[in-house]
């Protein structure tokens, strides 16, 4: 049976960042697994056509040391740039940002197509189950997907959570989202760096051209709505003409060539932790983080890429204890 040092649960950003991190330490026996078929989690970059999307999030902001470092070690390698603005730079994937995802878990050995659904606990740690029917065993486990899906784990699994804990986690609360997808044959008349966030009709968060923001070959457009938005429309059929109907007016939909929709169940947290990982039995063998677990002095208070990021950096500094 294969045995790790440290397993983590979730290839989105904070668990790439947190098993780099112990990579850095000196672990070498670490495992990065996920029930998706790519690394990135909301890190999401589709094919559309000789073109491509975006579909998870679009840029990132840096307010810390931690992270400004590693951006310009980032810059430095030409995997992304500054898309727009001045106080704070929005940073953006030069190929998407799946792209950047992909050369940050490169040297990361990853189990794709793998959900876990149970662990066992053991004198050594953790023994863990996989839908598929396999198993492993792990000194220690992180876990970094969305936090419903946490929960689901720890009652699949005879682990001994307290109320406390278990009500701590309950209390993060996830909104879904909406992206519609659209493949145009000409130019659209959004501004020369492909972004708008403003003045936008109600429901719609952001709209972004992709080939004026320099990753795709095809005019590409994502449309993004608001978690209100989506939330009162959730798992409605008609949702695609809704948000063409909210968008109407910024394009010519004689040239579209193709639609799609995706959904994103748990896109970001209305209500976060301020605690930037936590300790689920406080003996340091099982511990969760992510987007949702945010440091006490966190200033922007909500999730975002530099929470998932710094959620993992600390996760990976106490499992290390």
């Amino acid at each position: 049976m294969d045995h790790y040092e440290v397993t983590v649960i979730g290839a989105g950003l904070a668990g790439i960042t947190a098993a780099r991190r112990l990579i850095k330490q000196g672990r070498t026996n670490i495992l990065l697994a996920d029930k998706g078929k790519s690394v990135g989690g909301r890190l999401a970059t589709r094919r559309v056509a000789n073109g491509k999307a975006d579909h998870g999030a679009q840029f990132f902001t840096v307010r810390t040391e931690e992270l400004e470092e590693e951006v310009r070690d980032w810059l430095s390698k030409g995997w992304i740039k500054e898309w727009f603005g001045d106080h704070y730079p929005r940073y953006t994937a030069i190929d998407g940002m799946n792209g950047l995802a992909k050369h940050l878990a490169g040297d990361i050995q990853t189990s794709l197509h793998t959900k876990v659904v149970k662990m066992i606990e053991t004198d050594g740690g953790y023994r863990l189950y996989s839908e598929d029917g396999s198993e492993w065993q792990s000194d220690k486990v992180l876990m970094t997907m969305p936090v419903p899906q946490i929960v689901e784990l720890l009652k699949n699994s005879p682990v001994n959570v307290s109320a406390p804990t278990l009500k701590q986690l309950k209390s993060i609360v996830f909104e879904p989202t909406y992206v519609g997808i659209y493949h145009f044959q000409q130019s659209t008349n959004l501004p020369e760096n492909g972004h708008v966030d403003q003045n936008l009709p109600e429901g719609v968060e952001r709209i972004v051209d992709h080939k004026k923001k320099g990753i795709s070959d095809d005019t590409i457009v994502s449309v993004y709505m608001t978690g209100d938005w989506s939330r009162k429309y959730y798992g409605e059929d008609y949702v695609m003409s809704l948000i063409k109907e909210k968008v109407e007016s910024y394009f010519d939909w004689d040239v579209m060539e193709s639609e799609q929709l995706k959904r994103w169940r748990y896109a970001q947290a209305r209500d976060v932790l301020e605690e930037s990982c936590i300790d689920v039995l406080g003996d340091g063998r099982l511990v969760v983080a992510g987007d949702a677990f945010l440091r006490p002095n966190d200033e922007a208070g909500r999730t975002r890429f530099e929470s998932a990021y710094l959620s993992g950096r600390d996760a990976a500094a106490y499992l290390s204890w």
